[in-house]
Parts: structure tokens; C-alpha cells; sequence
């Protein structure tokens, strides 16, 4: 076990990863770039100046053959893993998937994803969890969790599964699987938590029909991580709200570059497209299970009861729509995503099907909009970056339906 450990360590350090041998992406031909100049006036400010706004996208043209079997076909633009970008929220998609996972290798009697587990408290970090008042049954569980990160990034959620998963694990898992350059160091939504504190996972026990089935003592990883030097932003406002005029440092934060997360959303979509070592392990059930919740609105469940004015349809949907409240999503589409925005930073990441029409496509973006360079004052979320987002969906999606196909899918899979 501590030989296996240290060959994680190594690997953590190296460039071993096939999807991450060059730091650059160099685009596969000049197709996206034709189509994007085309659309330029139309994708505003951000696609102007696209050094400003430090934009990356990935678009994967999706063909079936007569055996529905897809076959992909990656575009980049601009895209280059040495330029670091806030992952934010995006790394709840991982967390989603590894927890589901350590429940089949737990492999417990009683044990799945809507057994009722309880959360002791951690002082200084987290609080206990006895209750959940928003799920059906008013238990907290691992699926309850799942369901509100992708309905509406619910913060806490992601955390609860950090605590359950690990970090060590969490970590481990990803760079077996070939992302090597990945670090889920911290919770999300925690602001100036020190560090160190993100090393420590609560207690917590899980009950099945009155009996306990499991339970996790509280743990302190001692993981180590590669070096790095990451920052961000030419100034920023420390936790005392002191403006500190200098780049603020995320070299201790989490990192996912845009082609990891991108193609972890292609294992999960399409698991039999990658080979089986950057497969989670997931049943069928599981699988059906998230792509419910991927594609699931807040108004579409009762639990929880999300107020409709506030947890509109768009809410978490940017790609395609921008996260508007004035749209109205056609009940044919269906967007499998997860976006994040944080510190100026705007990403999301979507697999997107029209039933109607048997369009599919997957692309992801990230932005940055942070017109002072302050970390902590005012972004352009809503005014640059989802603008940004809703037109450069629009423009895949209008090119995805003026495309020939020799063999339309059968996308029933993903239907609900």
C-alpha cells in the first residue's frame, strides 16, 4: 500500500497524462475558428479580446455509426493547461461521480445512495447534519446531495460529499484515472478557510432500517501535492476586506483544467467511448441516476421545493442560454452540464441533445470577467460572461443543425 501511494505521488508530479503531454492544444484544424469568426460580432467583447478575457473552449463534433456507436472529434480554441483558471464549481461534477463510486466499492447491505447518513460536526469547519428538511423523507443522503449540486450548485451539498469521499481518495481516484494534473484541495463556498482545515473530513454513520450499516471515523489526510505557483487577478481584498495590491495566490485551491473536466463529462455521458481505467465505477442505475439529475430543472422536483422565482429553468444552464430567466428551454432539449463561477472566473461544461432533431454536441468554456483585476469586487457574470455563454451555444447548436449526418442517433439513453 505505501508503495502504491508513492507511485500516486509520482504520478501526481509528472506529465503522464496522455490528454496533458503539451500544455498547449493546438487547434485540430481551422474549422472552429472559421466558424467563431463568422459569429463574431455576435459573440461580443469576449471573442474580440480573447487574451483579456483568458477564454478557452472545446468543441467535439459527435458522430454515430450504423451501430449508434459515437465517434468524436475534438476542436480547441485557445486552450493551454498552463494558463490557470478558477475551476469553481465544476469540481462538483467529480465529487458527484466519486461518491457514487465509493458507495459500490463499499459494497455494503443496506448501504446505496439513499441510505439516511448523519454528519457529525467539525469545529471551525462544518456543522452536523441530523436532518434534511428539503428531501422527501427529511434525511440527508448521498443522492439527496447529488440532486441539489446539479439542480442548483448547492455548495454544502458538494462539501458533505468532499467529506464523505476524501480527500486523499477524491484525489487518488482522479490521478489513476489519467488526470494527473488535478487537486481537489478545499470545499466550496468556504471563502478564507485555512487550508489545512480542508484536510480534516467529518465523522459520519449511515442507518438502514433503524440498523447502522456504516460509519466513517473523522480523518486527516496527509496527501502530498506537486508544487505550484498559481495566481490570479492584480489585486485582491483579504478576509479583513484590505485591498492587498498584488496577484492573490491560488497555488493551495483547486485546479481542473478545461480539457480534464471535459473529458471526465465524456466518461460519464459516454462511458464506453474510454477505455476502462478512466471509467468511474458506476452501475447502469448510477449512470441513469446523473444524467436525471445533470438534465433536471429546479422546477421540475418538489424536493426540493425551490422558489421558481429565483430557481428559474436557465439558472445553471449558460451554454445555450445563458442562465436567462426570460427563456423558455424547449421541452426537447436536454443539457447535461456543470457550470462554476467564482473569483471572476465563469465555466461551464455541457453535453447537449435535441431529441426533436437528434442533435447532440458537447463543448466547454471558460471565461474570465473581471474588468478591474480586483479579486472580490464587482464581475461581469451577468453583463460579459453568460451573454457570452448563451451566443456561443447558439452558434454550435445552429451549426449542429444545418450538419449532415450519415447515421442519426438514437438518443433515447438520455431521455426521462
Amino acid at each position: 500500500m505505501r508503495c502504491f501511494c508513492i507511485l500516486l505521488m509520482i504520478l501526481a508530479a509528472c506529465n503522464t497524462d496522455k490528454y496533458m503531454q503539451t500544455r498547449h492544444y493546438p487547434a485540430t484544424d481551422n474549422f472552429l475558428d472559421t466558424l467563431l469568426q463568422a459569429n463574431a460580432q455576435r459573440l461580443g467583447p469576449v471573442f474580440a479580446y480573447p487574451d483579456s478575457f483568458q477564454l478557452q473552449i472545446i468543441y467535439t463534433r459527435i458522430d454515430r455509426d450504423a451501430h449508434n456507436r459515437p465517434h468524436f472529434r475534438d476542436y480547441y480554441y485557445h486552450v493551454d493547461t498552463s494558463r490557470y483558471f478558477y475551476p469553481a464549481s465544476t469540481v462538483k461534477l467529480p465529487g458527484a461521480a466519486l461518491a457514487l463510486e465509493k458507495l459500490n466499492d463499499l459494497h455494503i447491505p443496506g448501504l446505496d445512495r439513499n441510505t439516511p447518513m448523519y454528519i457529525d460536526s467539525l469545529p471551525g469547519v462544518s456543522t452536523a447534519v441530523y436532518e434534511d428538511p428539503t428531501s422527501a423523507n427529511g434525511q440527508a443522503s448521498i443522492a439527496h446531495y447529488i440532486k441539489k449540486i446539479f439542480l442548483v450548485s448547492d455548495n454544502d451539498a458538494f462539501n458533505r460529499l468532499y467529506e464523505f469521499v476524501g480527500m486523499e481518495t477524491m484525489n487518488e481516484r482522479l490521478w489513476q484515472m489519467g488526470y494527473t494534473h488535478a487537486q481537489l484541495r478545499t470545499r466550496t463556498g468556504v471563502g478564507f478557510l485555512p487550508p489545512d482545515s480542508n484536510r480534516h473530513t467529518n465523522a459520519m454513520y449511515f442507518i438502514h432500517e433503524g440498523q447502522e450499516v456504516y460509519r466513517q471515523p473523522d480523518q486527516y489526510s496527509q496527501l502530498a501535492f506537486s508544487p505550484r505557483h498559481d495566481s490570479a487577478g492584480r489585486a485582491f481584498y483579504d478576509r479583513n476586506k484590505v485591498l492587498v495590491p498584488r496577484p492573490m495566490n491560488f497555488s493551495k485551491r483547486n485546479r481542473l483544467s478545461l480539457p480534464d473536466v471535459h473529458m471526465i463529462l465524456r466518461s460519464l455521458i459516454f462511458p464506453e467511448s474510454v477505455t476502462k481505467s478512466r471509467r468511474f465505477r458506476l452501475t447502469e442505475d448510477d449512470y441513469r441516476f446523473l444524467y436525471r439529475c445533470m438534465s433536471q430543472y429546479p422546477t421540475e422536483t418538489a424536493y426540493p421545493a425551490y422558489d421558481s422565482t429565483e430557481f428559474y429553468p436557465a439558472k445553471v444552464k449558460f451554454l445555450l442560454y445563458g442562465g436567462d430567466r426570460r427563456l423558455q428551454i424547449p421541452p426537447y432539449i436536454r443539457i447535461f452540464n456543470k457550470p462554476g463561477w467564482a473569483y471572476g472566473y465563469l465555466t461551464d461544461v455541457a453535453y447537449i441533445a435535441d431529441f426533436s432533431h437528434q442533435v447532440e454536441f458537447m463543448v466547454a468554456a471558460t471565461v474570465y470577467v473581471n474588468k478591474d483585476g480586483i479579486i472580490g469586487s464587482n464581475y461581469q457574470f451577468n453583463k460579459t460572461g453568460k451573454p457570452f455563454m448563451e451566443a456561443l451555444g447558439q452558434v454550435l447548436y445552429q451549426h449542429e443543425l444545418q450538419r449532415k449526418r450519415k447515421y442519426l442517433p438514437d438518443l433515447s439513453r438520455y431521455k426521462y
